[in-house]
């Protein structure tokens, strides 16, 4: 075992005898002792040899021990951010929802989401066009489809298919383009979900809680991305920051911002312990303490002694909202802090008794969303 090393780089006795009393405990069994994943996490993190591992390796080792720990609700997309079509939408309204929402599966439903109907992938979108161009019906079975004879060309060449057959006014729900989709609750272990669809080549699941409502969305992109980091191809668009700090506007945060991550900016801390359990966003943390969707341009004051300016939001949920320390407000002129915007009110900030589990998790939601993105 090697020793960390202090500023002037002897070893430290404190940090050696932390670890020698922790492996004695685990050799005799007794309470106290680190378990396997603290120690390799431990060991990880520490500088040990630098040639036995690269900062890469010890970085996805270490995303590795994480993931291991990790629920279906930790790495979802909430619902309020699903892209998903109506079963009843035209063959139209699917191409341009796919080309919008830049992704290769979409959430089929009906009417609500809370009533899914399965998944439509872009391979199987393509795979129909295809055959309405070239006069191909589809067949039950998994890429079953049978052909008409080609047409030949005046030359002897096979002649190009006219996309033009195609009728894009069709209904999704008159084609075969439907698979079936996993259906997991919150707190299954994110590990099993990644072998459930590895099992069974299903790579997309639809979070649900108790009652059948629709609570997130999980593909296995979201799932290795864990252990692996970001993966972004040639048609990912880089996001825009959750926190920006405009030297005119102020401090501006996305709704969706987690309370850790901006708490980390602030260098403050901005929940209880009790807070924690239900509340993971800054638009979950102004809902409640309101305990209702404020409109745009309320402003809602924070014990801390933080001022929160909604700047964003429709009555589903908040979007944007500027932060200010009191103190900073005072200080600024109205006419600066305004800047043509309606006139900010006071909310009341007393919290009634509502339950905020539900809202804190997307944002402030407070009724089930369309699906699809405003």
């Amino acid at each position: 075992m090697s020793l960390k090393a202090t500023r002037n780089g002897m070893p430290d006795p404190a940090e050696h005898g932390s670890r020698w009393l922790g492996g004695l405990l685990a050799r005799l069994g007794l309470p106290g002792a680190p378990t396997l994943r603290e120690t390799l996490e431990e060991a990880l993190k520490g500088s040990g040899d630098g040639r036995a591992f690269t900062a890469e390796e010890r970085e996805m080792l270490l995303r590795i021990l994480r993931f291991g720990t990790l629920r279906v609700n930790d790495v979802m997309v909430p619902r309020a951010d699903i892209i998903a079509v109506d079963e009843g939408a035209t063959i139209w309204e699917l191409l341009k929802t796919f080309d919008s929402a830049g992704v290769s599966r979409l959430p089929l439903f009906h009417e609500t989401l809370d009533d899914p109907r399965g998944m439509i992938h872009v391979k199987d979108l393509t795979r129909w066009l295809i055959g309405e161009a070239g006069g191909r019906l589809a067949s039950a079975g998994k890429g079953g489809e049978r052909s008409l004879p080609a047409e030949p060309h005046a030359e002897g060449a096979e002649r190009v298919p006219d996309l033009g057959r195609a009728n894009l006014t069709t209904p999704i729900a008159a084609t075969r383009m439907r698979r079936p989709m996993l259906y997991v609750p919150p707190s299954m272990p994110a590990a099993n979900l990644l072998i459930r669809m590895q099992t069974t080549h299903i790579h997309m699941a639809l979070v649900v809680d108790e009652y059948g409502g629709t609570d997130g969305l999980v593909t296995i992109e979201d799932l290795v991305e864990q252990i692996v980091g970001e993966i972004e191809d040639e048609h990912d668009e880089a996001e825009a920051a959750n926190i920006i700090d405009d030297p005119k506007l102020g401090l501006i945060t996305a709704a969706r911002t987690p309370v850790r991550e901006l708490e980390s900016h602030l260098h403050m801390k901005l929940l209880t312990p009790e807070e924690e359990e239900d509340i993971d966003t800054l638009g979950g943390l102004v809902f409640a303490l309101v305990g209702r969707v404020p409109a745009r341009g309320e402003l809602i004051r924070h014990a801390s002694g933080l001022e929160f300016e909604v700047l964003d939001a429709d009555p589903r949920r908040i979007k944007r909202v500027r932060i200010t320390r009191l103190k900073e407000r005072r200080d600024r002129p109205r006419e600066q802090r305004r800047r043509g915007e309606p006139d900010a009110v006071l909310a009341d900030t007393t919290p009634p008794n509502l339950s905020i589990d539900a809202m804190s998790k997307d944002g402030g939601q407070t009724s089930p969303p369309n699906s699809r993105r405003p």
